[in-house]
């Protein structure tokens, strides 16, 4: 099995701040790590819970995937991270299998990880981030 774990769970956010307190004040999470991903346009937040992350993300710019995400459906679940011992493998297990991808190879991501995204067009509707640490 390529899937090894759950790595995060995404959900764009229009205000990152406020979705930081509800999650604190509501669920007394803290944030673990903070990051401004300039490839991809936006500022996330982890949220460590049990082995996994809820990553509430924001954009830092007009054209990022996330200001259109967040344009065309509004705040809510973006997608979903699963944890890999080799990225560009199940990158490539995705291709082999017809699989549409987003990312032709592996590139460096938040947190120091590797990652690749798989379109949600051919993965039942749900984008997926392929996650190696």
């Amino acid at each position: 099995m390529q899937l090894t774990e759950i790595d995060h769970v995404a959900i764009a956010v229009n205000d990152l701040e406020a979705a930081i307190a509800y999650y604190h004040d509501t669920f007394g999470c803290t944030v673990e790590h903070r990051e401004v991903v300039e490839s991809d346009g936006v500022e996330e937040a982890l949220l460590k819970v049990a082995d996994s992350y809820v990553q509430l993300l924001t954009p830092t710019r007009d054209d990022s995937p996330v200001a259109k995400y967040l344009a065309n459906k509004g705040e809510g679940l973006h997608h979903i991270g699963y944890r890999v011992d080799d990225c560009g493998a199940a990158l490539e297990s995705v291709k082999a299998n017809g699989g549409r991808v987003i990312d032709e190879a592996p590139r460096p991501g938040s947190r120091g990880t590797t990652v690749a995204f798989v379109h949600p067009k051919g993965a039942f509707g749900t984008l997926i981030e392929l996650v190696q640490e």
